[in-house]
């Protein structure tokens, strides 16, 4: 187990901390913005950088004094730090328990191919994987990845996902693994810290992060997302002149608040007469590659609500040639976040 404890490292006009983190023999994925704190914060653990308070424990021992050398953590740049000379197989095996660990690593990350040839004349993507393995090969008591497969072409990103998730559950030690990718942070982190300007906004499952996020930094950032100021009524969300039926809680009436909504869960309305169903012009339409991202601007309102739709769904409804339609929020996928300050 990894425990940080009231961290702090502060360098010219940037403050990490306080954190307070705790990580089980899991992957916790680190997401959040370049400059947020993400490269700063592994380095404060791996002991690269003197921390201004608080402590690092890892299985029970105090590190925080320890060189970096004596922690038994490995962390993996983007870089990978290879030795030029030595071929992949070496640099691997320059760390491995064991040689059969070498291949069994290669296979699982591709790059058997390549275990022949120098570090010095492998590509940014090659040499990032033969990076990681040696880290794993190495067997550390604690595994810091510093966005491990951003060098990648998106093929095989994609592919080594999941790969790398099930490798990286393997090990049952503490994994720290930072990313700014959404979509990569979620598959591969059991859970979810997301930070930015030093500070941890949320930590949690994956799902839990994306359907009820603390704030709209977390809403914005972890994905597309419909995000609103509206006041709570006895019963609903007043929103401009509209009324929105939304889940139990427990805010006060008459108080501003943000809500939120995924673009996956605005829907076409067939019955115009249920409950959070709005007409609307439609401003946009996008094609993202997997689906199309559709703009509308409800009747009455500055506001515009994107939605998804697949290509088949947006062809059959006659999408392109349609100038208005009415959409409807899903009720229990709103998502009240927090006060909003009221506007004069």
């Amino acid at each position: 187990m990894l425990v940080l404890s009231d961290l702090v490292k502060s360098h010219d006009v940037f403050e990490l901390g306080p954190i307070n983190l705790t990580v089980e023999d899991e992957v916790v994925s680190v997401l959040g913005p370049s400059g947020g704190g993400k490269t700063t914060l592994l380095s404060a653990i791996a002991g690269i950088s003197d921390i201004n308070a608080g402590t690092v424990v890892l299985n029970d021992a105090d590190l925080t004094e320890s060189p970096p050398e004596k922690r038994g953590i490995v962390l993996v740049f983007q870089d990978g730090a290879l030795f030029p000379h030595m071929t992949a197989w070496e640099n691997i095996n320059y760390a491995a328990t064991s040689p059969e660990r070498v291949d069994v690593l290669a296979e699982t990350l591709e790059i058997t191919a390549i275990l022949g040839q120098k570090a010095s004349t492998l590509s940014g993507g090659e040499r990032q994987r033969v990076a990681l393995a040696r880290s794993i090969a190495a067997d550390p008591a604690a595994l810091l990845l510093d966005e491990p497969l951003a060098n990648l072409d998106a093929p095989i990103r994609r592919r080594l996902r999941h790969e790398l998730r099930d490798l990286l559950a393997s090990l049952d030690i503490p994994v720290v693994y930072v990313t700014h990718d959404q979509h990569e942070a979620s598959i591969i982190g059991d859970r979810l810290a997301v930070i930015e300007s030093g500070t941890i906004h949320q930590l949690g499952t994956p799902t839990e992060v994306f359907m009820r996020p603390k704030t709209p930094f977390v809403a914005s950032f972890t994905g597309s997302v419909n995000l609103f100021q509206a006041r709570v009524d006895e019963t609903a969300l007043v929103w401009g002149d509209r009324r929105i039926e939304c889940p139990a809680h427990e805010y006060d009436v008459d108080q501003d608040v943000w809500f939120c909504i995924r673009p996956e869960y605005v829907t076409i309305a067939d019955d115009t007469t249920n409950t959070n169903v709005f007409l609307g012009r439609i401003e946009r339409r996008v094609f993202q590659g997997d689906d199309y991202l559709v703009t509308v601007s409800p009747d009455g309102m500055d506001e515009t609500v994107e939605l998804k739709l697949a290509p088949l769904a947006y062809n059959q409804l006659q999408i392109e040639t349609r100038e208005q339609m009415h959409i409807s929020f899903e009720r229990d996928a709103i998502h009240i976040i927090e006060n909003a300050p009221r506007e004069q």
